[in-house]
């Protein structure tokens, strides 16, 4: 699925990001107060993938360096979010090594597990992820 193509001549940053889904629920980060982009919402984990990363990598490192868990990432992404400056390629993940804890306490200042129904009264970074986690979840 792709949500929405991005203005001609915009400058594109590629970031990657993980539905975690354990029992019914998907682990979101919410994001600190300070934060530069999108603060004082709930977002997926994930990050920037670095230059000449494949996007599966930056997942993997992006995961053991924000929750200090181990993934591996399919071949075939859930999801492509097109912003106006941004692609965020996103994979579902049924399967980890470890427990997600906070270990990027300057970017993020709560985790939490959420259904679907509680996903609706929480203020995402991105509204539409909505959707997709509703899909994912039902």
């Amino acid at each position: 699925m792709l949500v929405r193509m991005k203005p001609l001549g915009s400058e594109e940053h590629r970031v990657v990001a993980a539905i975690l889904r354990r029992e019914g629920r998907v682990l979101l980060c919410h994001r600190s107060r300070d934060r530069e982009w999108y603060p004082d919402t709930w977002d997926l984990p994930g990050g920037h993938v670095e230059g000449g990363e494949r996007p599966q990598d930056a997942l993997s490192r992006e995961m053991h360096e924000e929750l200090g868990i181990a993934v591996v990432a399919s071949s075939e992404p859930i999801a492509r979010v097109q912003g106006d400056d941004f692609l965020n390629t996103i994979w579902l993940i049924d399967v980890w090594t470890g427990e997600p804890v906070n270990l990027a306490l300057r970017e993020h200042d709560a985790l939490g597990w959420f259904s679907a129904e509680e996903i609706r009264d929480l203020d995402l970074a991105d509204p539409r992820m909505t959707a997709l986690l509703d899909g994912v979840l039902t």
